[in-house]
């Protein structure tokens, strides 16, 4: 049995939790303002960025990447704003094990990447951020090989 009052208790364990609280609450701080993270981390990040040709090479290493009709790609050609395109894309390719969506202007080339099962049906699903008119570019890998099809894009700010 306890020989501390009751009162005194619930005092401590108040106490000990907001002290808690407020270290969490620290910490969070610091970590969303990226001071606890690892300076190679951050140092590598930039090379992934780039142009298209840069990312493929990185993605697929040299791959002979073959034009497609057999992928469809559903995105609308003008759009008012690039912050938020809704993108699908299908494929009547056998085999699909991945699907990617690049778009060539933005600072990142690589928008998405869907590693897809033997069993699953190939089709994905995305909203892109383009950052000016460009082409959006989907590779699609099978055991086959590798398959692309493109769509240009049109940003018109203006656009209603």
């Amino acid at each position: 049995m306890s020989t501390v009052p009751e009162q005194y208790a619930m005092t401590c364990n108040r106490r000990a939790f907001i002290k808690k609280s407020v270290a969490l609450g620290g910490c969070s701080m610091i970590a969303a303002a990226g001071l606890l993270g690892s300076s190679e981390t951050n140092a590598a990040w930039p090379a992934e960025t780039g142009i298209l040709q840069q990312t493929l090479k990185r993605l697929f290493k040299d791959q002979q990447i073959i034009a497609s009709d057999k992928i469809d790609i559903q995105i609308a050609k003008i759009v008012g704003s690039g912050a938020n395109v809704p993108i699908t894309v299908t494929s009547t390719l056998n085999n699909v094990e991945s699907i990617a969506i690049l778009v060539e202007k933005n600072p990142i080339a690589l928008a998405a990447k869907f590693d897809l099962t033997p069993t699953m049906e190939a089709w994905v699903s995305a909203r892109l951020k383009i950052a000016e008119s460009s082409t959006v570019m989907v590779i699609v890998e099978t055991d086959a090989g590798f398959y692309s099809a493109a769509e240009k894009i049109i940003i018109s700010p203006g656009n209603c």
